[in-house]
Order: structure tokens, then C-alpha cells, then sequence
């Protein structure tokens, strides 16, 4: 039976990540701070810990595994990490998890670790039109990413590219673009735009507003959580090293992701634009490298990704009025 190692398998990735695996036959270890928030996990060990601790770090990975998932990180969405509260733990808890990760596999004769970067290491530079934003991987330097985020996804893509070519190990880097879809965090402000979107929408009455950071004509893309999985275990298994984008090119304003969610819920709803964290004017994936490298790209439409998304949020707004009612 093959193993494998997931960092991160309490968060919204890392617990789908560890139900692919399962479906696949591999006996599963996940580590997080905490079990996952809306379903039991499926791993056939889970440790709760903390990766910044070296000692920790060296517990879990006590043996060889097939296959390593490193997707433990310090994040949220543009209420957390555009904000500049958080920079020095964002920066600090990442870097140092990244770190004890990188040796303690080298040491354990881990050839083959996966690690999520972000589309936040981009230049900012390059994003400062909405219609035409630059994300081929090619364009990452000059670095300039908008958010010390990036900053520290940038420095550690580079260590885990950098123990391949000191150590000869073949791990994997990829830059995920704003996933999402159910049993991700939906509320408290480290939600992403479609979870917050949704939420909103869900507690909105028909004919009502809801607030948008921003002119709301910023642009994104949006994958769905099945075709991150998809793209992940592809490139973690392939003969390319990256970095490689992971994420969708159907690119939308924020007020269309609005109308899209409105639609699907059946409303019709005033937008009331507000001072807020926005990020960058215009981001995209570039998906060129990996349909040319691994022959795949994602397929799924954004609104059939919303659909399932909206129906599980609006059950847990209900949920949650009920409990508070």
C-alpha cells in the first residue's frame, strides 16, 4: 500500500485532499492545528500539532513516504492578508514550517514533496489592469508580490526548488488560483471572495443589498476544489518540477462573481460598494505551461462550481440562525 503525507489536512484543501488519497488506496497520515471544521477526516492517522515546532516536524515524518503534501500555511483571504495586521506571523509561521518541512524530508530520504504556493507571488506590477493581468509563470521576476504573502510563497517555492538542486530531491511547486467550493471556510475573515459572496447573498433577503470592497470591477478567477485536487496529484506525479500555475481562465469582475451567486440563489440584490482590502486590480491564470507540460487543464465552468458552493454555504448560514435563534 502506498503512504502518503498531508500538511495541512485539517484546512479546506488538505481534508478534500486526504479523500482523494483515500479513494486512491493510499494510507493517509494528515497534520494540522486542528481536525477539519465540517466533516470528520478520512485520514488513517491524524496528528494534531504544530509544524512550526521542529520536534513536531520530525514525529510525523518518521518514515519514507510515497508522496508529500505540503499545504500548511498562515492564510485567508484579502480581510486577512492585505490588511498588514498579520504580516509578521504570516511571514514567520509559513517560513518556518517550510523550513523544518524541507530538511526533515531531505533527511528522511524524501525525494518527492509537493508544495502550494499562490498566485500572490506575482508582481503587483503586472496586475494593474483588470482586463489584461499577467500570470504567466514566466513573469514572476522582477519580483514584486503585493503582500508580504507572497513574499514568503515566493521564498519558499525557491527552498524547496533549491533542495532539488542541492540535495536531489524532485519536488513539486505549484501556485494555486483562489480555490474554492464546500467545506471551505465561509465566514470569520479568512474566507475567500466566492465563500464570502456566497454568505452574503445567503443572508441576504431578495430585494436587499449586500457590501462589496471596492468599485467591485477588480478581476479574478475561481477553481473549483475537484479540479485543484486534479491538477495536484498530476503535477506531484510528473516529471516537471514547476512552478506551474493551478487555476481557472474563465477571469470575472467581482460584480459579475455577485450576480452569478445571485442568480444561482434567486435574488435580486443592490450592491453597496465600500472602502475595503481589494488587492491587486486584476489577476488570471495563465494555463499554457501546464496544458503544454502535463497535458491538462481545468474544464469546470465557474457557475457549476458556485452551484454546489452557494447550496452547501446556505445550509450552514441556516444552520447557524438556527442555532443562534
Amino acid at each position: 500500500m502506498k503512504t502518503a503525507l498531508v500538511l495541512g489536512a485539517g484546512g479546506f484543501i488538505g481534508s478534500h485532499l486526504v479523500k482523494r488519497l483515500k479513494r486512491e488506496g493510499f494510507w493517509v497520515r494528515g497534520v494540522d492545528l486542528k481536525f477539519p471544521a465540517f466533516s470528520e477526516t478520512e485520514a488513517d492517522d491524524f496528528v494534531v500539532g504544530d509544524l512550526r515546532e521542529q520536534s513536531m516536524v520530525t514525529g510525523v515524518i518518521d518514515r519514507g513516504f510515497d508522496e508529500v503534501y505540503q499545504l500548511a500555511a498562515d492564510m485567508g483571504g484579502a480581510g486577512y492578508i492585505f490588511t498588514g495586521e498579520h504580516d509578521a506571523d504570516i511571514m514567520h509561521n509559513s517560513a518556518t514550517i517550510n523550513l523544518n518541512v524541507a530538511d526533515r524530508a531531505m533527511k528522511r530520504n524524501i525525494k518527492r514533496v509537493f508544495y502550494s504556493s499562490s498566485a500572490c507571488m506575482y508582481p503587483a506590477y503586472n496586475q494593474e489592469d483588470p482586463d489584461n493581468p499577467n500570470c504567466a509563470e514566466s513573469s514572476a521576476y522582477p519580483a514584486a508580490p503585493d503582500s508580504e504573502y507572497g513574499w514568503e510563497k515566493l521564498f519558499s517555492e525557491r527552498l524547496f526548488l533549491a533542495y532539488n538542486r542541492n540535495y536531489g530531491m524532485t519536488n513539486r511547486v505549484a501556485r494555486y488560483h483562489n480555490i474554492f467550493g464546500p467545506e471551505g471556510t465561509w465566514q470569520g475573515g479568512k474566507e475567500k471572495a466566492p465563500a464570502a459572496v456566497c454568505r452574503k447573498v445567503a443572508m441576504a433577503t431578495d430585494g436587499g443589498e449586500i457590501e462589496i470592497w471596492g468599485d467591485g470591477n477588480q478581476t479574478r478567477s475561481f477553481l473549483f476544489i475537484d479540479e485543484c485536487l486534479e491538477g495536484t496529484i498530476r503535477l506531484t506525479r510528473s516529471g516537471f518540477e514547476g512552478p506551474v500555475n493551478i487555476g481557472s481562465d474563465e477571469m470575472v469582475t467581482i460584480n459579475q462573481l455577485v450576480d452569478y451567486v445571485s442568480d444561482i440563489a434567486g435574488k435580486k440584490l443592490h450592491k453597496n460598494h465600500i472602502t475595503g482590502p481589494t488587492g491587486v486590480r486584476g489577476r488570471n491564470s495563465d494555463n499554457h505551461l501546464i496544458e503544454e507540460k502535463l497535458g491538462w487543464r481545468p474544464s469546470q465552468s465557474l457557475k457549476a462550481g458556485l452551484e454546489s458552493t452557494y447550496a452547501w454555504i446556505e445550509r450552514q448560514v441556516h444552520a447557524n440562525y438556527d442555532r443562534v435563534a
